[in-house]
This record gives C-alpha cells, structure tokens and sequence, in this order.
C-alpha cells in the first residue's frame, strides 16, 4: 500500500519565473520544493548565521521576492508559481 499524501504526488504546473530554477514542469510539488532547495544549497543562499533564513539571488528573487525570507515562509511563496 502506498504511504504518503497522494494530493504531494500530482504532477502540477510551475511558473516560467519557477521553471528557471526547477526545470520544465508538470512536477509534483515534492520534486519542486527539493530542487528549489538544492539551488539554494549549489547558490549558497542560506544566511551564513542564521541558516533558516534564505537570501534570494536575482534568479530566486523572482520567486520568493528580493528581501531575506524565513524558511517556514518559503512554502508559501512557492505555491504562488505552482498551479
């Protein structure tokens, strides 16, 4: 039996400004938020002291907005690019 949310699993739409960073889509939201954080990670846009603080680059900017966003907060930006 399958474990797990299956709504996670349905393939949906990214924004263009979204797809610079994840790729072409339909994806599931899942896939999204995991290569959104390996481009954070590659771009070393985490704060250097506070780690749950991300710092967009001009690319993730267009996404999350251009000022810090706090972690928690990201998920919320991201749906606004996810359909």
């Amino acid at each position: 039996m399958p474990t797990g949310n299956p709504a996670f699993m349905q393939p949906k739409n990214v924004s263009p400004e979204l797809a610079e960073i994840v790729g072409p889509g339909p994806m599931p939201r899942t896939e999204v938020v995991s290569k959104v954080w390996e481009y954070i990670k590659k771009n070393n846009l985490q704060d250097s002291k506070d780690k749950r603080t991300i710092n967009p680059d001009e690319k993730l900017g267009k996404v999350l907005g251009n000022d810090p966003i706090n972690m928690m907060k990201m998920a919320g930006a991201l749906s606004k690019h996810i359909s």
